[in-house]
């Protein structure tokens, strides 16, 4: 069981819980396969963690790299689907 631990709330869930967002030379991908390299950062499948993680900035410096506002949608429709 690997753990990470939520941008939002900050507490350490599995990682099969919790949304991946990693940095790519590419821009910034959500959920994305495993081949996929880059600074990450996790997520809980829930608003209220996603609304802190772009309020407080938080993906912005866990992921060192400008968040566009437009991954915040792309992050709830991923709620939306699960």
């Amino acid at each position: 069981m690997t753990e990470r631990r939520c941008a939002g709330c900050w507490q350490i869930k599995d990682r099969n819980d919790l949304i991946k967002i990693t940095r790519t030379a590419q821009g910034v991908v959500v959920k994305p396969n495993s081949f996929t390299f880059g600074r990450s950062a996790y997520l809980c499948y829930n608003n209220s963690c996603i609304e802190l993680a772009f309020k407080k900035n938080k993906l912005s410096k866990i992921l060192k790299v400008s968040v566009p506002n437009e991954l915040k949608g792309q992050l709830l429709d991923e709620l939306r689907n699960n």
